[in-house]
């Protein structure tokens, strides 16, 4: 009853990437993705996906704990605050962070004052809009965990005299594990992935801000086999992210 909708859906997923595979030119392909501009977008972007999937974990944990546990009136709008990136195109995300932080944007004129340095089309740009649009991904998956796991064992450490951060260090904290780690892979994978945002708000400078989303659409425009080449590249990483960092708790295996 199920197999013919399921098969559909796992069609729409994979007859694409076979698309990919079918016009590409595999007898080019290593010299297609080993090209200098190539190697310096994949760097790049593997380095601003991670630091962006660090500042999800250091900002997206606690504020997945506050959504969470907090009864707080109010709640719910910063619910859906926090959640909007999920349903804004992307170039509209990057926009509101280019008349943020940008030369003009209420914080950018304070961070210029205070360093004298601009936030767009720099690197630093890129890790923003990538946790811009990856951190809800996170917080999702924590806050959903946390309340399924309720709150009865955080009560029960606080009526036997713990203290706030011990409770959340010794017992919030484990609670948060298996979601923490399903919610660091897909913020990695969704941040290697960001195009819209990155474009508007740091530009397509190689080395600096062309990450391998960027690069793909660069190439589009001038070789479309090395667009194609790149693009196949960066679903491979993806799945092998994915498939090797996801952890197996989560699919059910037990060692």
């Amino acid at each position: 009853m199920l197999w013919p909708p399921a098969i559909c859906a796992l069609a729409l997923v994979v007859l694409p990437v076979v698309g990919l595979l079918v016009r590409s030119d595999l007898s080019r392909f290593p010299g297609l993705i080993t090209s200098t501009s190539s190697l310096n977008a994949l760097k790049l972007s593997l380095i601003t996906a991670g630091l962006s999937t660090v500042a999800c974990v250091l900002l997206g944990v606690p504020l997945a704990v506050v959504l969470a546990r907090s009864g707080a009136r109010g709640v719910r709008v910063l619910r859906a605050v926090v959640l909007l990136p999920l349903v804004l195109p992307p170039v509209v995300g990057g926009l509101a962070l280019l008349y943020l932080l940008g030369r003009k944007g209420f914080l950018g004129v304070l961070v210029t004052a205070l360093t004298g340095e601009q936030v767009p089309f720099t690197t630093a740009a890129v890790v923003v809009a990538q946790t811009f649009v990856a951190m809800p991904f996170l917080v999702v998956s924590l806050e959903g965990a946390l309340r399924g796991a309720g709150d009865r064992y955080e009560r029960v450490a606080s009526t036997l005299g713990a203290k706030p951060w011990t409770v959340f260090r010794r017992v919030t904290l484990p609670l948060l594990l298996p979601a923490l780690g399903s919610g660091i892979v897909l913020s990695f994978a969704r941040a290697l992935g960001e195009f819209g945002a990155t474009i508007t708000f740091a530009g397509s400078l190689e080395g600096v801000t062309r990450t391998l989303p960027l690069e793909v659409y660069t190439q589009a425009e001038v070789d479309v086999d090395s667009a194609v080449a790149l693009a196949l590249l960066l679903i491979l990483v993806a799945v092998a992210v994915i498939a090797l960092a996801r952890p197996r708790a989560l699919e059910g295996v037990r060692s």
